[in-house]
């Protein structure tokens, strides 16, 4: 090999090219297989690979010693050079989160041309429609090859079909609001060799061959080595239509998406700022470990939530990735619940100190007025009865505003135990059963309230003597209460838990405490028909 590379200088400067080129994509292998997206590192190893050894495959056919094995190092090539294309395919597909790659249809297609392109190339000694082999002594003794009609129809799908590929990365640079300059230097080198292509079927001066894998293994290599620095980012941020900053392990800006310049203008001359400067309310939010970022757009208040992730190249973190939410609508909402449990809690109050202090007076002058009478006076009775309703009125009003806040303080309770605490509350002749005990997490005198509002609602529609049964339900996803009463009829059971609903001159509000209790930890509940046609209260959803 030293005598023929050492009498042919122009030999030696064709093996050298392509033998750096298979050399580079062979040896970026292992770096690719850092690559976190699983299709989009199949994809570029795949391109790497295919590339280098058409790189190499060409190698072989400048030193071959024989015409036979040049030619066939030749096909080769052209083959391996050829499915190149595909794998460059679907590492863009996979690249820019497209899901072609995973098309059964696309695949098919693919494989279908793959093996008619490469038919008519393994076949070109029988139609020599593709190319001629001729041994040649200049510019030094090599088989030259002379390429006809079809080979110029194949380069130019070829070419067509690396160009959607290429569509695919500009759209989704553009997409993100990403420089597409280092982009389009990397086309330009890939595209570089089809001048050599064309100059070597008119001088003499260059081998008439395929220079393409030159220009696919310079852009491979240019990718991997770019994906760490851009194409990285530009993958992540085209992922998702949120606002991405990244930043690197010293918290500088450095990259972000269209979204995240539209959201803060000041981010286009921001690459390479500290966060504190560039964005300091930002910096202000994660210093105090708060996720909650409100900003002032157009005139409002706009709400934004603050996720930051590391950012990773294989097993070694480079930065981490900020990725705002726009939350607004959620936050507000949020907002407007907190003023009306604030406007609730005052009512609570008033309700609280202003109501009870007169009723209690016109209470006790009415027992007065009794005990200085001689006999029972059906008026004062009935105003009695009011009062005590007022009173009861009064007091689920206050349970239902306190109902209404978090349920934090919860543990392991029995329920057979809350209930039959519960139970001692209601002032009756009547019964309850304990069919089965079951343990859950609860807030123990919130459960009791919610039972004790479940029981006196039997009491008040089946009668003092009513059977009340509490057990767990059999798929041990909750517990149930049921009675024997009168139940409650199919067509307003979805109306029981509604505030002011009564049916037998209650407050209306016993059920919608249970309801606002149970929600409150995260329960269900539902209106059913017991089996002896009295009301059945399911409560799921229970964590034991």
């Amino acid at each position: 090999m030293d005598s023929l590379l050492s009498g042919s200088p122009s030999r030696a400067v064709y093996v050298v090219a392509f033998g750096l080129a298979a050399v580079a994509c062979f040896v970026s292998l292992r770096r690719a297989r850092r690559i976190d997206d699983a299709d989009t590192r199949r994809g570029l190893e795949w391109v790497l690979l295919l590339s280098g050894g058409w790189a190499a495959a060409h190698v072989v056919y400048l030193l071959a010693p024989s015409t036979r094995l040049s030619l066939a190092a030749y096909l080769v090539g052209l083959t391996v050079g050829f499915a190149a294309v595909g794998a460059w395919l679907y590492f863009c597909s996979a690249y820019t989160g497209r899901s072609l790659h995973e098309d059964a249809t696309y695949r098919r297609a693919a494989i279908a041309v793959f093996v008619f392109v490469v038919g008519l190339k393994l076949t070109n000694p029988i139609h020599g429609l593709y190319f001629t082999a001729t041994p040649t002594p200049t510019p030094f003794p090599h088989l030259a090859v002379e390429h006809s009609v079809l080979h110029w129809v194949s380069m130019g799908l070829a070419y067509a079909l690396s160009a959607v590929g290429f569509f695919m990365l500009f759209e989704l640079f553009t997409q993100v609001g990403h420089d597409t300059r280092p982009l389009a230097v990397l086309v330009g080198l890939t595209g570089l060799p089809l001048v050599f292509d064309i100059v070597g079927t008119a001088s003499p001066r260059f081998i008439d061959m395929t220079y393409e894998p030159i220009g696919v293994a310079l852009f491979a290599v240019g990718t991997l080595f770019l994906f760490f620095e851009r194409f990285q980012t530009v993958r992540l941020a085209g992922n998702v239509d949120s606002p991405v900053v990244f930043l690197d392990e010293d918290d500088e800006i450095r990259d972000s998406n269209a979204p995240a310049h539209q959201l803060f203008p000041n981010l286009d001359d921001a690459v390479g700022e500290p966060l504190e400067e560039a964005l300091p309310a930002v910096a202000d939010r994660l210093a105090s470990g708060e996720t909650l970022l409100e900003l002032s757009r157009d005139g409002e208040s706009r709400y934004y939530m603050v996720a930051t992730n590391p950012f990773t190249f294989g097993n070694t973190r480079v930065g981490r990735v900020l990725l705002f939410t726009d939350v607004t609508q959620t936050e507000r909402y949020r907002r407007e619940i907190e003023r009306q449990n604030e406007r609730l809690g005052r009512f609570a109050s008033v309700v609280s100190h202003d109501l009870r202090n007169p009723l209690s007076v016109a209470y006790g002058r009415v027992e007065l007025e009794q005990e200085a009478r001689a006999t029972e006076s059906e008026n004062l009775t009935a105003a009695a009865d009011a009062l005590d309703r007022m009173g009861r009125l009064i007091e689920d009003v206050l349970t239902l505003a306190r109902a209404g806040d978090d349920i934090d303080d919860r543990q392991p309770v029995s329920l057979s135990s809350i209930a039959e605490r519960a139970w001692e509350t209601v002032d009756d002749d009547g019964e309850l059963r304990i069919e089965s005990d079951a343990t859950c997490e609860a807030d123990p005198d919130r459960l009791q309230q919610a039972l004790e509002n479940l029981f006196r609602n039997s009491v008040e529609h089946a009668g003092p003597d009513v059977v009340v049964t509490v057990g767990s339900l059999d798929d041990g996803t909750g517990f149930y209460v049921e009675d024997d009463g009168p139940g409650i009829a199919p067509d307003l059971r979805e109306q029981a838990f509604e505030w002011g609903v009564s049916g037998k001159g209650g407050s209306g509000l016993g059920l919608a405490i249970v309801e606002t209790i149970v929600e409150g930890h995260g329960w269900e509940i539902t209106v059913k028909e017991s089996a002896d046609g009295g009301a059945r209260f399911e409560v799921t959803g229970v964590r034991s």
